[in-house]
């Protein structure tokens, strides 16, 4: 097992080696997954992605806030087994306020500048998930939790 401080290091390069994850929602219709674009915050306490407001995930985001994303980093091959690491992050989404809105855009444009037009747009949300934990898979079986909300 490892300390606080190593499973967050194991964290953030995870989430920084991945440009996207797999956005899971719940709505009338069950449940929908979902490739993002995704930033974090240097404290890991928050995710942004954006999406068309007008699509099944934001629907059922704004019915239902409390989402999981898995983030992983494997290859599709044999050796995933021994070597890939999986993050699952659970949380609630929110709307980012205008307060907060030109500092979270920053971050996520710092990542992902090719998507500048798309969240530009004023038909798509800037969200930002509240981390509650990162339930973290390695070695195929060994698993470590971090909780970083309330």
């Amino acid at each position: 097992m490892r300390d606080e401080g190593e499973l967050r290091e194991l964290i953030r390069k995870l989430l920084a080696g991945q440009p996207l994850a797999v956005l899971a929602t719940h709505g009338e219709g069950g449940a929908h997954a979902s490739l993002v674009a995704f930033a974090v915050t240097d404290d890991l306490s928050r995710l942004l992605l954006a999406t068309p407001r007008a699509t099944r995930k934001f629907e059922n985001l704004a019915s239902e806030p409390r989402v999981a994303l898995l983030v992983d980093n494997r290859a599709n091959r044999e050796s995933d087994f021994r070597e890939a690491a999986a993050a699952t992050v659970f949380g609630s989404v929110e709307e980012v306020p205008e307060e907060e809105r030109e500092r979270s855009l920053a971050l996520y444009l710092g990542r992902h500048a090719h998507l500048r037009e798309f969240v530009a747009s004023p038909t798509t949300a800037l969200l930002r998930v509240n981390v509650g934990k990162y339930s973290v898979v390695t070695r195929f079986q060994e698993v470590m939790e971090l909780r970083v909300g309330s």
